[in-house]
């Protein structure tokens, strides 16, 4: 029976060529070779399994080659290449610098670079995890990687750029390594599996390769374990069972929830996801980036982005078709905003569930936001319409002189309400009185539409009378905000202070304070011709007051509190006074 060689081993890049996802770099190296520029000293760096130490021996084995091919390959026949091929060769030395990592040796080390090659032209020094030098090992290495013998190349390779020091940097050629893009390895894990005589689905590799984040080495492991597992056939649902991956079918199934409006279906939804043993912090995390990438799907431009199969993309896209990007831009938001409580919350399971729950609801709240609009928009070019559009006088005239008297041209010409006393003369604020819509269409004013100077030149406009009712109100008072982006205090008291419908012709809004009444009235008129104009009712009146307070005085000493409950029962005063009692 022959040993068993894991993928990774069995697999190792031999040639530039095979290597995976580092076309840039191993075409900079072959030039190198090619034109004879070769550096004393490199640093690969990179994440974990990408090809760093893999590229260091080709290299190594290239330079050394005594009949390289015409693509400046080594030929695998030579001595040289036999010796590295065997693990023989002594031209090339690896240092595993995590366990060796102290002054001694590296002096070592300096020791065998004054040895010439004894086959080819290159000594190749290559050290691995360099980071993991101390200090004093750093230092004595300086010199020598300044100025090595012509015959000494070195190679270090490391994980963590940022803990190498500065001084070794600058004595290096720097080479950075890239992740392997989740196309690329499955396309790898496809050519091995081939090889092998596995029948993997594609979708089963793609959950290899988004496990595997980019190292090649982690996804050849993790392909072994499913063959070990399902043999020569590999199914996605094999494959998410035995990793212990979320189905993205959950995340699938979520949205389609939402945009439904089913909380139900939704909190059952996470309740499977927990039963089955997963972390609602995964789930949030997991969501977020599902709904990532069904925004990167609606564009053909963006689309690219997208990292994952053929198959699985296909499904992101048809449900990108079914998704507004306003409410993806609003669920990312809510998301997010999940995530980044999460962390501190104490009952984490009900924050999740609440920021379900407003998924659920943003398909509603944008509906009701973008109806206060048309109706606030459709009734204000209606009436803009009417206005500039000439009306031809009615035929029965009696009706005429009755909406001449309602209509009171006076509040036309009137003053609005922006001169109020000053903020020192609030205390003797009087009543404000009841804030009646301009019978002219607030949309018109705002267009410039010229208006006759003459009462006599203009015929009273007739006054609408539509009936509504409560929540129409309270829609056309959230539709408001459209028109007020800029004055902040003024949505503050809308997004606080909804108004009660009285009677079919009156509302009323209670705040909290004289000044809040003063800022409220310098737009009241505007706000009434809006909100009439939404309603489609002229009628309406709006009526502003001022929360009442108790503020009768607290009893906060001890002589206090003593005078109050003697005022409530007398017979304590003569109680202090037979046993001498002090008031501390």
């Amino acid at each position: 029976m022959s040993n068993y060689i894991v993928s990774a081993r069995k697999y190792r890049p031999t040639t530039f060529e095979s290597v995976v996802g580092q076309q840039a770099l191993t075409q900079t190296l072959r030039n190198a070779i090619r034109t004879n520029h070769l550096a004393h000293a490199y640093l690969f760096c990179g994440p974990r399994g990408v090809g760093k130490t893999t590229c260091a021996r080709i290299f190594a084995k290239t330079i050394n080659c005594l009949t390289p091919t015409a693509e400046n390959d080594a030929c695998n026949a030579c001595e040289s290449c036999v010796a590295f091929n065997e693990q023989r060769s002594f031209n090339i030395h690896e240092l595993d610098a995590a366990s060796n990592n102290s002054v001694e040796d590296i002096r070592s080390l300096i020791d065998q670079v004054r040895i010439p090659p004894q086959i080819g032209k290159y000594s190749v020094y290559i050290i691995d995890e360099v980071h993991m030098l101390s200090q004093g090992a750093f230092n004595a290495l300086l010199k020598t990687l300044e100025e090595p013998p012509s015959y000494a190349i070195f190679i270090l390779a490391t994980t963590e750029k940022h803990k190498v020091l500065p001084t070794i940097l600058s004595r290096c050629q720097v080479y950075d390594f890239s992740r392997i893009t989740v196309a690329d390895t499955i396309r790898h894990l496809q050519y091995v599996a081939q090889q092998e005589g596995v029948n993997a689905s594609e979708e089963a590799l793609n959950v290899v390769a988004q496990k595997a984040d980019g190292g090649m080495r982690d996804a050849l492991s993790i392909f072994d374990q499913l063959v070990s597992f399902c043999g020569t056939t590999i199914s996605y649902e094999q494959a998410i069972a035995v990793l212990n991956v979320l189905d993205t079918d959950y995340y699938f199934r979520l949205v389609d929830a939402a945009l439904a409006g089913n909380v139900s279906d939704a909190l059952l939804l996470l309740n499977e996801v927990l039963v089955k043993g997963f972390d609602a912090g995964h789930f949030v995390t997991g969501f977020a980036q599902h709904l990532r990438d069904v925004l990167v799907s609606k564009d053909a431009a963006t689309v690219q982005l997208l990292e994952t199969s053929e198959t699985i993309r296909v499904h992101y896209q048809e449900q990108a078709k079914r998704c507004n990007a306003k409410w993806l831009f609003n669920a990312l938001d809510v998301m997010n905003t999940c995530d980044i409580n999460y962390r501190t919350a104490k009952n984490k399971r009900l924050t999740v569930e609440l920021a379900l729950v407003k998924l659920c609801r943003l398909v509603e709240v944008q509906e009701v936001q973008s109806s206060g609009v048309q109706k606030i928009q459709g009734s204000s070019a209606q009436k803009s319409n009417a206005t500039v559009a000439p009306k031809p006088t009615p035929t029965p005239q009696p009706a005429a002189p009755k909406p001449a008297p309602q209509a009171a041209p006076k509040p036309v010409q009137q003053a609005p309400l922006p001169s109020m006393p000053t903020m020192g003369a609030m205390p003797s604020l009087g009543n404000i009185g009841l804030i009646n819509a301009t019978p002219t269409s607030a949309a018109a004013q705002a267009s410039g539409a010229k208006q006759p100077t003459s009462t006599a030149e203009q015929p009273a406009p007739a006054q609408r009378n539509n009936p509504f009712t409560a929540d129409q109100l309270i829609d056309a008072w959230v539709g408001l905000r459209v028109h007020f982006r800029g004055e902040e205090r003024l949505l503050a008291m809308l997004a606080n202070n909804q108004p009660v419908l009285v009677n079919e012709e009156l509302c009323r809004i209670t705040v909290a304070n004289p000044w809040q009444k003063q800022e409220f009235a310098k737009f009241g008129k505007k706000v009434m011709d809006l909100v009439c104009d939404a309603l489609q009712n002229d009628l309406l009146k709006l009526q502003v007051d001022v929360a009442e307070f108790d503020r009768s005085s607290k009893a906060y000493t001890a002589v206090d509190k003593y005078k109050l409950l003697v005022k409530q029962n007398p017979h304590l005063a003569d109680l202090k006074t037979r046993m001498n009692l002090q008031l501390e």
